[in-house]
């Protein structure tokens, strides 16, 4: 051993690839101010996947799967982070073993309480755009092209995605929280200046 070692060649590899994450990392922080771009480029890539299974006239169960994980993400998105039914049956079984009482006062329900989302927009946005890459790339080969009857997964879908929204409507009906707020917040006040 007259010179110096070199470094294996593994941890040439991890040292390329942590480069190439920090990479890619550096690029999603820029997207994460623009929304819409984001959504629209996820959209495209939902519409090239759309256009391959047409092209390529595969069946194939990915799409089905890829729509069931999406609708899976979206409830997470509409749902609050602190599931108001859930609150509400831990007050009633404390109240049921003999523990504080359980009468809300008006004070504690007229407080303002934000709204936190379950599944954040930006990890959302991360899931579905990761999730309709790979079901992109699985249409790509024919390794997963496994003969389904299409017509019965797409009843299915419909049927799924009608049950699970109306019960999540009947859910934000009953505990009015609303996930959605496309408006600032405007307060009437004195606009006068002294």
């Amino acid at each position: 051993m007259d010179g110096p070692t070199a470094a294996p060649p593994i941890n040439e590899a991890i040292s390329q690839a942590n480069k190439y994450v920090r990479i890619a990392q550096m690029y999603l922080d820029r997207t994460a101010p623009k929304w819409m771009e984001r959504w629209l480029a996820t959209g495209v890539l939902l519409a090239l996947f759309l256009l391959r299974i047409l092209v390529a006239q595969g069946v194939s169960p990915a799409p089905d799967a890829l729509f069931i994980y999406l609708l899976n993400l979206f409830l997470a998105f509409l749902q609050p982070k602190f599931d108001p039914s859930i609150e509400q049956d831990a007050m009633e079984t404390s109240v049921e073993e003999g523990g504080e009482e359980g009468l809300p006062t008006s004070a504690k329900d007229d407080e303002f309480r934000p709204f936190i989302r379950r599944l954040p927009e930006w990890k959302f946005w991360i899931a579905a755009t990761r999730a309709s890459l790979i079901a992109l790339g699985c249409t790509v080969t024919r390794v997963f092209d496994v003969p389904v009857y299409w017509p019965i997964l797409v009843v299915y879908f419909c049927i799924l995605f009608a049950i699970t929204m109306r019960r999540q409507i009947r859910h934000m009906i009953k505990y009015k929280y609303v996930p959605f707020d496309f408006s600032k917040a405007k307060y009437s006040g004195n606009s006068r200046r002294i």
